[in-house]
């Protein structure tokens, strides 16, 4: 078969037909259908999968023959890019004369042939499609293809849908013949009885087996490359616009910090310089997200010649099973080659020393930077000595939860390659939250606005983590299903249901019952952790701090003995995961068995409680 070169028509405007839907795996939009409009005499066909078409090749007048498979639009460029896979179909004039002996019959000009060749190139350009063509298929016995009917294939006869699935017990085009044909055109030969004996089709015998015990099918799992169904309902399509692996269009109340963070890196690229930022912000602030959709509009504008051209590397310290396992990632990246940790730091090392006018440059996304400590601090220290390196060009992005990190954690060396490029991301605030609710569910009317007043109010209150506020979003509208009442809107209830099941637990009960040197020793323990930007403090870190908090609160500090005291019965009820124990009870390391959103709203639940106790009365006089 000849190479299919694109070849665009002015007289022919292609536009979708119908809603497409992403593949967030491919970031393609997959669609339904095509309608194609001519210039001349305005009419407009639509071409639906599946049918038929004919594609524009090196002969206008013998156009190529396919049936149409996918249309898609890559999402990733800059302009639009209309694809289509489809499988190809051969005329008898491509068939080479050695494969045409194999048919061992005479074959009309009008027929077309299946074709299955590996490594063919099934992608075409949308605007290469001229129309759809009626094509009658004859796969059975009873329906069998004319031998000389010109109109036969290529005729104005309905159109015969061609099963997706291979029927049970068809032979697949396995034979050279059966790459010429496909499984169907066997079939006509078995029933023309044209076959011969080089290629018989007749079953060889089996081994007999053992029936199987009669029960239940295994379900099928959906295949994640079908494009996904439509959301049926209102509070469906919200919950899947909440998740939080969905894209939204844009990313609100961060519109600062993405131009700062696009200024810094689009700057370095022009200049051809490295350099480093570190943006620092508690979880769920946005931090990654921002700066995800800064990466993608600069290679969106590299790709359109607007910028120079550079390789991106992103790892998480999450994902790594040792820190020294950063070179090997950032080196396999970079060139695809398998090293230990030590010979990757020793090759990146070279590289980023080594002066190439001609590289391009390297824009590396470090996530989770706090992961990434060790005793020495080398893996630390190179990530942020290599792009002050002369003609290193590299630049680094590096992420982390604690804004404090350099002074708290590092050694001067390297707090002070740091430099003053630094970012702050803010916990969001009520407001904040409602803007980026309101973004998520635009043109979406399934909550009230105390619902989401509420919700937003309520998690600004503890951390302003975005993501539990969409995940708490996401459980009232299954509550509101659930219920099932009308007018099928989210309200309050189903938002404090939400919040309370969300931070329900057994551990959330025991912190709230607690007594009041036990709650303040866990107040002291989360100051601490926000203090040193770690998960993990020494008895003697904590003790201070809780002796610190007493006397901002007017209460008498206890003794060490005390709170030891205290410190073991937490550690008992599996709030505290005490680690190290030694002689001297000051270095005992201590861990949260909760997480520090869970301690927050239990111990805020429990003011808030007993504030209503005590103002209970003096409302009632006052009304």
């Amino acid at each position: 078969m000849k190479n299919h070169f694109t070849r665009l028509r002015s007289r022919r405007l292609y536009s979708w037909d119908g809603r497409g839907i992403l593949d967030r795996k491919s970031r393609h939009f997959l669609y339904r259908g095509l309608r194609v409009k001519s210039e001349v005499s305005g009419e407009e066909s639509r071409i639906r999968l599946g049918d038929f078409v004919l594609i524009d090749g090196d002969d206008e007048d013998v156009p190529y023959v396919a049936r149409l498979l996918k249309l898609y639009e890559d999402s990733s460029e800059p302009a639009p890019n209309r694809q289509a896979v489809v499988q190809w179909f051969v005329r008898l004039s491509e068939i080479p004369t050695c494969k045409q002996k194999l048919l061992g019959r005479e074959v009309t000009a009008q027929e077309i042939f299946y074709f299955d060749v590996p490594g063919s190139d099934s992608d075409v350009d949308v605007e290469t499609i001229v129309g759809s063509v009626q094509v009658r298929w004859g796969g059975g016995d009873d329906a069998r293809l004319p031998r000389r009917d010109p109109g036969a294939l290529l005729g104005s006869d309905p159109a015969f849908r061609w099963p997706w699935r291979k029927p049970p017990g068809q032979v697949g085009p396995k034979t050279a013949l059966g790459l010429l044909l496909g499984a169907e055109g066997l079939a006509w030969l078995r029933a023309e009885g044209r076959t011969g004996p080089c290629c018989s089709l007749q079953p060889k015998p089996r081994t007999p087996q053992t029936p199987r015990t009669p029960g239940q099918p295994t379900p099928q799992l959906r295949s994640r490359s079908q494009v996904a169904q439509e959301p049926t309902s209102v509070l469906e399509e919200a919950r899947l616009r909440l998740h939080v692996s969905a894209v939204p269009e844009s990313l609100p109340c961060r519109e600062q910090e993405f131009q700062d963070v696009y200024n810094f890196v689009e700057s370095k690229l022009l200049n051809q310089t490295g350099g480093c930022m570190y943006i620092s912000g508690v979880p769920g602030t946005g931090k990654t997200a921002t700066v995800q959709e800064v990466l993608r509009c600069l290679q969106r504008a590299a790709r359109a010649d607007e910028l120079p051209s550079f390789r991106l590397v992103q790892i998480n310290g999450m994902k790594l099973t040792d820190p020294r396992q950063a070179y090997v990632q950032i080196l396999q990246k970079l060139s695809s080659q398998k090293a230990t940790a030590s010979h990757a730091a020793q090759l990146l090392e070279k590289r980023f020393s080594t002066p190439a006018p001609t590289r391009e440059p390297t824009v590396l996304l470090v996530d989770e930077l706090d992961l990434l400590w060790t005793q020495k601090q080398d893996v630390m220290y190179n990530l942020f000595d290599w792009p002050s390196r002369k003609g290193a060009r590299l630049i680094v992005l590096a992420i982390a939860n604690t804004m404090d990190l350099p002074e708290r954690i590092m050694m001067n060396r390297v707090a002070s390659r740091l430099g003053l490029t630094r970012m702050s991301f803010q916990p969001y605030s009520y407001t904040q939250l409602q803007q980026i609710l309101g973004a998520r569910l635009k043109h979406v009317k399934a909550f009230q606005e105390d619902a989401v007043q509420l919700v937003s109010r309520k998690v600004a209150a503890l951390s302003g983590d975005a993501r539990r506020c969409l995940d708490i979003c996401r459980r009232a509208t299954e509550i509101c299903e659930l219920r099932g009442q009308a007018p099928g809107l989210v309200g309050v209830a189903h938002v404090v249901e939400a919040v309370e099941e969300m931070f329900s637990s057994s551990y959330v009960t025991a912190i709230r019952n607690a007594s009041l040197l036990e709650q303040g020793f866990l107040k002291a323990t989360l100051a601490e952790f926000r203090r040193s930007g770690l998960e993990e403090a020494t008895f003697q870190q904590v003790y201070q701090q809780h002796v610190a908090l007493c006397r901002i609160e007017g209460l008498p500090p206890p003794s060490a003995s005390e709170t030891m005291a205290v410190c073991s019965r937490l550690g008992a009820c599996r709030l505290l995961l005490l680690l190290e124990p030694s002689k001297n009870d000051l270095l005992l390391r201590l861990r949260l068995n909760v997480s520090q959103d869970d301690v927050l709203y239990a111990l805020r639940g429990g003011q808030e409680e007993e504030e209503e106790e005590a103002g209970g009365p003096q409302g009632a006089g006052r009304r």
